[in-house]
């Protein structure tokens, strides 16, 4: 109690240090409109109407008699006056998140969370272990998003993510977990085959089983089609899953993460192909103290450490 009383405290010794009229979420409105640079991302963050958020930034403007931000037609750029108040606006940030870990404390671990992750995680690794998680917290109700593709942490979809995107920018805590490691696979009666053409080494006459137009970013995407050089594959897939199967039906050789081959019978031509995607736990800033999301938060975090020479390979 002490501690939630001396950080109250510190809250009210920044509070008396603004002027009169100020209130702590027109900083946080501040803050989101100064990351995002724009009214509409910061109004998604914050779950606002952007009338609202906008009256938030004009009134604490009038409160501090300064202007904090030029109007421009791309978005909203900080002012040199809006620039200086940000270490403090962050300090205040800070202040009432640990307020708000106190207070947390005593929050029962119950309710939804929503995870977002790829769809081979969540089957390969996550799944399994869910188990163990549940008989621990009986009370959390774990909600998994797979179609990640479209899941925006930015607009609030989801609480959490378990992803080998690295975030580029939003209000949230990053933390690299580990590595997801690739290699070349195919089955033991295309491995068979192949022996009879093979060309010593390169992969002229092999068929590969390739991904959609729609997943050209994707590394396993990119090995494949300078490897081709143009050639087209046998096959294009937009899932994970589809590819092991094609691959176990011999159609030809498949990019796989090495976690997803286990017990399907594939063979390994190449481990070692120079494909690596790291791991990242990304997670809300503002929900980084909720018991409930740092209980599978750190549930992930365990997993991932656990089983990270099966991820790399």
């Amino acid at each position: 109690m002490k501690k939630m009383n001396d950080l109250g405290n510190h809250i009210s010794e920044f509070e008396k240090q603004m002027p009169q009229g100020w209130v702590w979420d027109d900083t946080r409105a501040f803050l989101a409109v100064a990351r995002h640079g724009t009214l509409s991302g910061a109004a998604t963050e914050l779950n606002l109407g952007i009338a609202t958020l906008s009256r938030r930034i004009e009134r604490l403007e009038k409160a501090l008699k300064l202007p904090l931000f030029v109007r421009l037609q791309s978005g909203y750029q900080l002012t040199e006056e809006g620039s200086r108040l940000i270490a403090k606006a962050e300090a205040l940030e800070i202040a009432a998140a640990d307020f708000s870990s106190e207070v947390s404390v005593h929050e029962p671990l119950n309710g939804r969370v929503r995870l977002a992750t790829a769809e081979n995680l969540a089957n390969g690794l996550i799944l399994p272990a869910l188990p163990e998680f549940c008989r621990q917290f009986p009370g959390i109700t774990l909600e998994l998003m797979t179609n990640s593709a479209t899941v925006n942490l930015h607009r609030r979809d989801a609480d959490l993510a378990l992803r080998m995107v690295k975030p580029e920018s939003g209000h949230v805590t990053m933390r690299r977990l580990g590595s997801l490691g690739y290699g070349l696979y195919c089955s033991a009666e295309y491995a068979a085959q192949r022996v009879t053409h093979s060309d010593s080494g390169n992969y002229d006459n092999d068929r590969f089983i390739a991904w959609g137009d729609m997943e050209t970013q994707l590394p396993a995407a990119q090995w494949i089609a300078r490897v081709l050089q143009g050639r087209a594959p046998v096959l294009t897939t937009t899932t994970l899953a589809n590819q092991v199967v094609a691959a176990k039906a011999g159609l030809g050789l498949a990019v796989l993460p090495h976690f997803v081959t286990l017990n399907t019978g594939l063979i390994c031509l190449d481990a070692n192909i120079g494909i690596e995607q790291s791991i990242y736990l990304v997670v809300q800033s503002d929900l980084n103290h909720s018991r409930r999301i740092r209980a599978v938060a750190d549930f992930l975090i365990d997993l991932v450490d656990r089983n990270q020479a099966l991820l790399s390979g």
